[in-house]
Order: structure tokens, then sequence, then C-alpha cells
């Protein structure tokens, strides 16, 4: 199968010139883009969404289940990592190059073992996460341990110090949040289509934000509404939320970074 989209934004943008409609524009080529190959699209929303419940599952099985919640903001800052076979069948899309289920699962990238170093950092940035999530727990709560989750969820909205670490948890959260974004949100994209280094992607990356903070904020909500709705509905919506971002993350970085 071989379609083009006709994105009209390809080859990027100068810098500063992105509108606040433009990340609703990715969005809808991403829509497009997964209804052009259905199959290929929620299969991968499938097997996502597959081993993200399974994880969730072996959390509660080890009696860890209060860890879910930061794990799965946490795990947002690695999703563009798993994403790159949905970048590579926009990628075939655009080109008007056939499209198959093995081209999406075993990409062949640009910059592999610079992909693979950035990927490293993108780990590290999740653990460096958690031990914070624990460490704040700790300094509002003391050393004992995390109460199961259906505990944890009312001890957090209905006690004093749950607020507390609610408010400070979200804000110390969404400022890693979108450090990690302004590193990762068109570097993962670029590396796998580009023969470069990591350096230079983040550094790419960073001045898109740096120069567009008003659209890329709300491309990063975008993202995270998203996802965070996705995975409310016991990780089902995924199906559907994690290829309409991963192809539209793909238009977003066509439409920033020039060729």
């Amino acid at each position: 199968m071989a379609v083009s989209t006709g994105n009209p934004t390809t080859g990027g943008v100068n810098a500063g010139c992105l509108t606040l409609d433009d990340p609703w524009r990715w969005v809808s080529a991403g829509w497009r883009d997964m209804w052009a190959m259905p199959g290929i699209s929620l299969i991968y929303g499938v097997l996502f969404a597959g081993v993200s419940l399974v994880l969730a599952w072996s959390l509660f099985y080890v009696e860890l289940s209060s860890i879910v919640l930061p794990l799965a903001a946490g795990f947002m800052l690695v999703g563009p990592l798993f994403a790159v076979g949905l970048y590579e069948a926009s990628r075939r899309l655009e080109a008007g190059e056939p499209v198959s289920l093995r081209d999406v699962l075993l990409v062949k990238t640009a910059s592999p073992a610079q992909l693979a170093f950035l990927g490293a950092l993108l780990m590290l940035a999740l653990l460096a996460w958690m031990r914070i999530a624990s460490l704040l727990f700790a300094l509002f709560f003391g050393l004992e341990g995390f109460p199961p989750l259906p505990d944890f969820l009312p001890t957090l909205i209905l006690t004093p110090y749950g607020l507390a670490l609610t408010v400070v948890g979200t804000a110390v959260g969404a400022l890693i949040a979108f450090i990690v974004f302004a590193v990762s949100a068109l570097s993962v994209p670029m590396l796998m289509h580009r023969d470069m280094d990591a350096v230079s992607a983040v550094l790419e990356s960073v001045r898109v934000v740096r120069d567009n903070p008003g659209p890329m904020i709300l491309w990063a909500w975008i993202i995270a509404i998203v996802m965070a709705v996705g995975m409310a509905t016991f990780f089902v919506g995924m199906i559907v939320a994690f290829p309409l971002i991963g192809h539209a993350t793909w238009h977003a970085y066509r439409a920033t970074i020039p060729d």
C-alpha cells in the first residue's frame, strides 16, 4: 500500500513561525495517517496497550499498585522511543512508499547508535522521576511504605499531607516532563529519519520549543491529555491514542525542522 498524505507543512518553518493552530493540524494529519493504514496503526496500538496493561497488572500482582500512578506519568517521558515505528509508517506514507507491519516493527533508523544513546538518557530521566516521586512521598509521609492504590488515592485527595504532595508532585513532575519534552519532542523522529548526532538533534528540538513556546506548550498538553485518556480507560483507549500521537508527532517534526 502506498498513499501520500500531501502534507503541506513538510519542509519545516522558520523559528518563531508556529501558531496555536499548528498542533491541531498535526493531530488532524496524524488522524488521516492512522486511518490511511488502520490495520498497521491499530495493531501497533494493541501491542502497546497490551504491554502497558501487563505491566500495570504485574505491579498489582506484586502489591506495588501505588507506584502505578507515578510510573504512568513517567512512562510519558520515554513514550517517543516506543513510537519510532509509527514515525516510519508516516514517513513511508508521506514518500509514497509501501507500508508493511514488518517495516513498522523492525525499523531501520538512520542513526541507530545515537538514538540508543538518547534512549538511555530518557530512561535515566524516567528512573530519576521515580526516585524523586519516592523522595517526595517520604518528605510528606515519612518512611512508611506506599499504601495500596485503593488507599493511596483517598489519601492524596482527602488529607492535608496528601493534597500538599499532590500539588508539589504535580508541579515538580510538570517541570521535569516539560524539560524532557523539549529534549525529545522532535529529536527522536529526527534521529530515526536523519544520520546525525544526538546532541545536535536535542539542540534543534530545544530550539523549536524555545522559539515557539505557546504552540509547543499546547502540543505538550494535547499529548498529555490524549495519553491520559488512553490510560484512564484501562489502556483500551491507548489502542487509538498512541498511534494518533505517534503519527501526529511525525508531522510536528516535518513541519518544524527544515530539510
